[in-house]
């Protein structure tokens, strides 16, 4: 019976005993709402939200400076 990768890689002593940094597009997104900043660039609309946002929620956004 075939055994797993990651079975394979435990039982030979090749698992990793850290774990590699998550760089997936879900996490680098999660990332960026958990700090939100200043935009780089868009839309005349994208920049109203941002400056409506930045009056209603301050607490959730990182300086400018």
């Amino acid at each position: 019976m075939p055994i797993s990768p990651q079975e394979f890689l435990r039982k030979y002593g090749f698992d990793k005993e850290e774990e590699e940094p998550d760089h997936s597009l879900r996490h680098n997104a999660m990332e960026h709402a958990r700090h939100l900043k200043r935009p780089h660039a868009g839309t005349p609309h994208d920049w109203e939200e941002w400056e409506r946002f930045k009056k209603e929620h301050p607490d959730q956004v990182e300086d400018d400076d």
